[in-house]
């Protein structure tokens, strides 16, 4: 006579790991419905400076991730203020490049730095570029999106 046990125990380990498993008599696992990782929309940027005239030209000198959304975070110096100016200016990156402190006196050298930021802000993809005509003006901006 034959001993069987051994097949018989290892159907019922096999029959146990499918029911830990949620995959019951079939032996095919049911999906989750999709939903959503987080309440807010995606805002993450990568944000690089270079010298140039545009953002084809130059190597990057730098470049820093920011994420905004549920908490600033990122390898930006300041992610906290960064994501806060632009919350305040409501995605609009040329509100914030385009402003300049008052009474800061820079040279007329032509040296042109280009700012970039790509990703998603918002939920809404960005592709934002804008040159400065030196580092001063660049660092004249009233922003401190683009400081690291």
């Amino acid at each position: 006579m034959r001993k069987s046990t051994g097949t018989i125990a290892g159907l019922g380990a096999a029959l146990a790991m499918s029911a830990a498993l949620g995959l019951g008599a079939s032996g095919t696992a049911h999906a989750e419905p999709a939903t959503p990782k987080s309440l807010y929309p995606p805002s993450a940027l990568v944000l690089g400076v270079g010298y140039g005239d545009d953002a084809s030209s130059p190597a990057v000198q730098r470049a820093v991730t920011l994420s905004c959304q549920p908490t600033p975070t990122g390898t930006h110096p300041a992610p906290a203020r960064a994501c806060a100016e632009l919350r305040a200016a409501d995605g609009e990156f040329s509100t914030l490049t385009e402003s300049a402190e008052s009474g800061r006196m820079c040279t007329k050298e032509w040296r042109p730095i280009t700012v970039t930021a790509q990703g998603v802000w918002d939920g809404q993809r960005v592709a934002y570029e804008h040159t400065f005509a030196n580092n001063c003006v660049k660092n004249a901006a009233a922003t401190q999106l683009f400081e690291f």
